[in-house]
């Protein structure tokens, strides 16, 4: 089968040690992005315990030292660029337990140019099946589209 874009042996080695971490509590997020140049998935990104809020504005700033200036800004989802978000997320159930799937969230926002969603697009089959995730949820509205709600209702929380 041939393929646009390549997944690399390290972010296949990220995606199976993100699969298999132990949480007990709050969602986790491992953002991927397409370098166009070269063809290749990279990571931009892990967070353990974020919000949903959080990772749709840019991550928790509240984890960051004083002293900002010595570290780089937090990867935000960019509103006019495709990413592939894999989360492990906390779902909380309506009889009390507590479960925590494999999602990933297809960031691919209307404003992104259009060669890039192409090569995003025809990419994502090859990703899930790296990430070993089944449940896909499509994300097209921006930041103010990636709420805990929509997440919920996209998974059957009640």
């Amino acid at each position: 089968m041939s393929h646009t874009v390549d997944v690399p042996p390290e972010l296949k080695a990220s995606l199976r040690k993100f699969r298999f971490a132990r949480r007990n509590e709050g969602s986790a997020a491992l953002i991927v992005k397409i370098n166009k140049q070269r063809l290749i998935m990279e990571e931009v990104e892990t967070f353990d315990n974020i919000s949903i809020a959080d990772l749709a504005e840019g991550g928790p700033l509240h984890d960051f030292p004083r002293n900002i200036d010595e570290y780089p800004a937090p990867a935000e989802l960019p509103e006019n660029s495709p990413r592939y978000v894999v989360i492990s997320y906390e779902l909380k159930h309506s009889d009390g337990r507590t479960s925590f799937p494999l999602v990933l969230i297809n960031w691919a926002p209307t404003s992104s140019e259009i060669g890039m969603m192409t090569l995003h697009a025809s990419a994502l089959w090859e990703f899930q099946a790296a990430a070993d995730v089944s449940k896909v949820i499509e994300m097209r509205e921006g930041p103010e589209g990636l709420t805990k709600e929509a997440i919920d209702k996209q998974l059957g929380a009640r």
